[in-house]
């Protein structure tokens, strides 16, 4: 089966809406996808009902991505299977919710004193009811035409000790992984190789992680090399962690696309090995399963793009 277990809709920095994304997912082949948008369950309905209206062949996974505070770090906790309906869970996210809000007004408020006005009120327009981003600021500096790219936005405006940056005050990942377990979900650490952590502080996170009872690790993501998943699949049997896979999507670009070259060598132990999975495609067209793509392709290394996944052994 085809799986992609990190996605976002434009409920939070993602600029599908959630028809597209669920059609672009169709069109790609995948079996399974979660919608994980960040710290926003706000999604999950709009796509149930999408695939019950048009019986589409394809497992929608119910997620959420939590950003939490670990030792100064923003580092994303998955949740996979969660309750997107459970009271307390609803509540917490809502405390996030605002915590996101409290930032953004900051952040505007800087870089009005900047000669920059009106980003709050531009962004909550574009925002709606999901979760504010500093990509929804990004794109407001953008087309206003503070920068040319949103690569360009971040290291101007937005990056630790730019203008338009304030740190955060998200939830600590202990508490994270707590609040995925109590709505039932299952807590799976984020693309550890974005966090800028040399190889120490990584397995630092990882043991931290796991203490806290987290269940599973995204070994597979875009622009890896072959030794990076390696060495991530071995720190999750060091842990007695599974493994997940996720393309982190946001919009099409030319080096990333939903479940591409995401999937698992025979040996790693999947999150999804107890979820009782069955192809909903192959049922439907009665055909086999899609075939896991060559060794030789998996194992290329992807093209950079201008947010190239970071090596294990950069320091932090």
């Amino acid at each position: 089966m085809k799986i992609d277990l990190h996605s976002h809709t434009n409920h939070s920095d993602g600029l599908l809406p959630v028809a597209e994304l669920l059609a672009r997912a169709i069109s790609c082949n995948l079996d399974v996808l979660a919608i994980t948008d960040h710290d926003t369950v706000s999604a999950l309905p709009q796509a149930a009902a999408w695939l019950t209206e048009t019986q589409a062949p394809l497992t929608l996974i119910n997620g959420v991505e939590i950003s939490t505070a670990w030792h100064e770090f923003e580092i994303h906790i998955v949740g996979l299977n969660i309750n997107p309906d459970c009271p307390q869970f609803l509540a917490r996210l809502a405390s996030q919710q605002q915590r996101r809000l409290q930032r953004a007004e900051e952040m505007a408020r800087r870089l009005e004193k900047a000669q920059i006005p009106g980003a709050l009120e531009a962004v909550l327009a574009e925002v709606g009811d999901g979760a504010i981003t500093r990509s929804h600021f990004a794109r407001f500096l953008v087309k206003t035409g503070r920068a040319d790219s949103m690569n360009a936005v971040f290291k101007k405006y937005l990056a630790r000790g730019k203008t338009g940056y304030v740190p955060n005050n998200w939830v600590d990942l202990a508490s994270a992984v707590q609040w995925i377990h109590d709505a039932g979900g299952q807590a799976v650490l984020a693309h550890p190789l974005k966090y800028n952590l040399n190889g120490r502080y990584l397995k630092r996170l990882v043991t931290d992680f796991a203490a806290a009872g987290g269940d599973a690790m995204e070994i597979i993501s875009p622009q890896q090399t072959p030794v990076q998943r390696r060495e991530l699949w071995a720190l999750c049997q060091q842990h007695q962690l599974t493994a997940s896979v996720g393309s982190d999507f946001h919009q099409p670009t030319a080096w990333n696309e939903l479940g591409k070259h995401l999937y698992l060598p025979d040996d790693v132990t999947p999150v999804w090995a107890s979820w009782g999975l069955i192809s909903k495609r192959a049922v439907s067209e009665s055909k086999a399963e899609p075939q896991a793509e060559p060794e030789s392709e998996l194992n290329r290394t992807a093209a950079k793009s201008a947010e190239a996944t970071i090596s294990m052994d950069t320091p932090t």
